[in-house]
């Protein structure tokens, strides 16, 4: 695994997937599908009857685990009849197949898989499984194409053995980005984490380059899980290269601990904004989407309703995705997941969540011309996380009591101040971006109407500083919440050590009081405000809003062509602790002169809305999730409004929509 071999077989990978991308057809309308369990004891008529109905569903992609384990014979040879008859009933009922590799590890395959190789004979051994499922398949009239491995990542713990040792040599002489060292305060503090991005980053590389020696024209694809706490592991820029296409894993049972039930529909419009930006321009997918009911697996045992499949469908869709599979279509025989999360029930009847699906696919098929020039309107407003916040935040802890009242200073503080921000946002109507800092595009000369929101993000890199700078110079509006910038990449405390964005904010920060649990501020409407309450030493900014003792809560201050806004407290926790959004969503929208094409007139926490467009259409997704029928006032529609998709009973008139309790409504509006 010779590092300049590497090299140049990474840039191989690079040219090829830029050359996929662009010659590749784009699908007409997202498509809809489902895992199918592979297993060798089933009959070929049950294995028919599935593709058949998934067929007469609407569906027309699935996913398949090429389990190796299925495939070796005793005698070391291969074995692909069961995966063939899969394969052979696919093309038959023309269902594309996404083909994962799942070869064997130490002779057992897992639930999700092992995500890294144990050593060069480990490696050996997944290369010939690769030679031999990719070659034996790539010419398969339904292949689509591979997932490399299922859900990367290992929750922050570091692969051991000889394959690490050598990755950990690799990464040792290949040098630190510029400016990673605080001068005079060195650390290698994030030494592991940063090795262990650098590590998954490799081995999906490796697997891709093995995949093109055989396949030099399918869809190579991955899919990441558990976002919202595995987030600083994955590297999305760095995977562009040796892809074509990236996914995700977002079910609500495993992934959307951040979330009460009753949030999942905008959990999973955030998981599909930080895929969609991870994805840069490359097509983004939800490769798996919660099926069905988890009995024993899963932190969260339930079984999604037909209302809550439809939700996350349209959300899905609305968000851009080229297509969403369910886990699964039929459920597996053996393993840790046994009997659960099928689409079917066990007659081989449809569930009332399939036939959810089928409403939501034949709605798709029906309405081709305009879902297949559909695409989401760029809000300009980008909540952004930090991977080294998310590092500093976990180091920061110690055993102490998990006591609801400290949420802010708990794993999990940081990303769920991006959420709350994120959720505020959606709560006027505003889908916002939401991306990792390296996401995003720095070097434009003119960011006049965009906005940046760094909210909790307590650690900001020193590399980062100039690109802050540049974007507010250029005319930018920089909003600041929560403990953002407290630390830099290595738990430097950057309020002691030059104070680094003194200029760009007009201001230090002059403290920090800690009460626990949660109180009120202006921000300047009443407001609910978790834990922190920081005060400013104002240089050079306006203060907007002040304390009891007089001391400067917030400022704004104005750097070239642009702003910042400075709220040194944690506005968006409390928001989101209490559910009170409507004095921060107000104050964003307002403050930061924020404008969309569409969007409510006021407040509507219970009431998501996904925003799309045509050459001639505004196409909005809605989703009532209070306990109540919502008749909500859109700003910026006019003319007749056409109802595309009702859950229920669902009303459209001019600027106005009546959407039942759990309902999906689908609605446009000419330009």
């Amino acid at each position: 695994m010779n590092m300049k071999r590497w090299i140049i077989l990474s840039v191989f990978a690079t040219l090829l997937s830029c050359w996929l991308t662009e010659s590749r057809e784009k699908n007409d309308i997202p498509m809809i599908g489902a895992q199918i369990i592979v297993e060798p004891w089933q009959s070929p008529e049950d294995v028919d009857t599935w593709f058949r109905t998934m067929s007469e569903n609407g569906m027309t992609v699935c996913r398949i685990r090429m389990f190796e384990q299925y495939m070796r014979t005793d005698d070391n040879s291969w074995d692909f009849t069961c995966f063939d008859t899969a394969f052979d009933s696919a093309a038959k009922y023309g269902i594309k197949v996404f083909a994962t590799l799942f070869p064997m590890a130490h002779g057992h395959n897992t639930l999700g898989g092992f995500k890294h190789p144990a050593n060069e004979e480990h490696m050996k051994a997944i290369s010939g499984y690769i030679a031999a499922v990719v070659g034996h398949y790539k010419a398969h009239p339904a292949l689509y194409g591979w997932v490399l491995m299922n859900e990367p990542g290992t929750g922050g713990r570091l692969p051991s053995g000889e394959f690490a040792d050598e990755m950990m040599r690799e990464w040792e002489t290949a040098g630190r980005p510029d400016g990673t060292w605080t001068e005079g305060y060195t650390s290698d503090v994030f030494n592991r984490q940063r090795f262990l991005s650098y590590c998954n980053t490799r081995y999906i590389e490796w697997l891709s380059e093995q995949v093109r020696l055989h396949d030099s024209s399918h869809e190579i694809h991955i899919n990441n899980h558990q976002i919202f706490s595995n987030a600083a592991e994955y590297d999305f820029p760095a995977w562009r290269g040796c892809l074509t296409s990236l996914g995700a894993s977002a079910h609500p049972s495993w992934h959307f601990g951040y979330f009460n039930r009753e949030g999942y529909a905008v959990a999973m419009g955030a998981n599909c904004r930080i895929i969609a930006s991870g994805a840069g321009d490359l097509p983004f997918w939800v490769t798996e989407l919660q099926g069905g009911t988890n009995t024993y697996s899963g932190y969260n045992a339930f079984c999604p309703t037909a209302e809550e499949t439809c939700q996350w469908l349209w959300t899905g869709i609305a968000n851009g995705a080229d297509g969403i599979i369910f886990w699964c279509y039929n459920p597996r025989t053996v393993g840790e997941e046994a009997g659960e999360w099928a689409l079917v029930n066990n007659d081989n009847s449809n569930s009332d969540r399939l036939d959810a699906a089928k409403s939501v696919a034949g709605c798709l098929k029906k309405n081709e011309g305009l879902f297949a020039s559909a695409a989401p309107v760029d809000p300009h407003v980008n909540i952004i996380y930090i991977r080294e916040s998310l590092w500093a935040e976990q180091q920061m802890q110690i055993d102490v009591s998990q006591d609801i009242a400290w949420e802010g200073r708990q794993k999990g503080g940081v990303m769920k101040s991006a959420i709350g921000m994120y959720e505020a946002l959606m709560s006027c109507g505003i889908n916002a971006n939401f991306m990792e800092i390296a996401e995003y595009d720095w070097s434009r000369e003119d960011y006049s109407g965009e906005t940046v929101i760094l909210a909790n993000q307590i650690s900001i890199p020193t590399y980062r500083m100039d690109d802050l700078r540049h974007f507010v110079e250029c005319g930018g509006k920089l909003v600041i919440e929560g403990l953002t910038g407290f630390f830099d990449e290595n738990l430097s405390a950057l309020n002691n050590v030059g104070r680094p964005l003194e200029d760009l904010l007009g201001g230090i920060l002059s403290e920090v009081k800690t009460t626990p649990g949660d109180f009120r501020m202006k921000i300047p409407e009443d407001a609910p405000v978790h834990m922190w309450k920081g005060t400013i030493a104002n240089t050079s900014g306006t203060v907007l809003t002040k304390d009891e003792a007089g001391a400067a809560t917030s400022t704004r201050h104005r750097f070239g062509k642009g702003e910042t806004v400075w709220f040194p407290s944690l506005l968006a926790l409390g928001a989101r602790r209490s559910g009170e959004y409507g004095p921060l969503a107000s104050w964003l929208k307002e403050e930061c002169g924020i404008s969309v094409p569409v969007s409510y007139d006021g407040c509507e926490p219970e009431v998501m809305m996904t925003l799309m467009e045509t050459p001639q259409e505004y196409v909005a997704v809605l989703i009532n999730k209070a306990s109540a029928p919502k008749k909500i006032r859109l700003q910026g529609v006019s003319g007749k409004g056409r109802i595309i998709f009702a859950g229920k009973d669902g009303k459209v008139s001019k600027n106005k929509v009546s959407v039942s309790p759990e309902e999906t409504l689908v609605a446009a509006w000419p330009k």
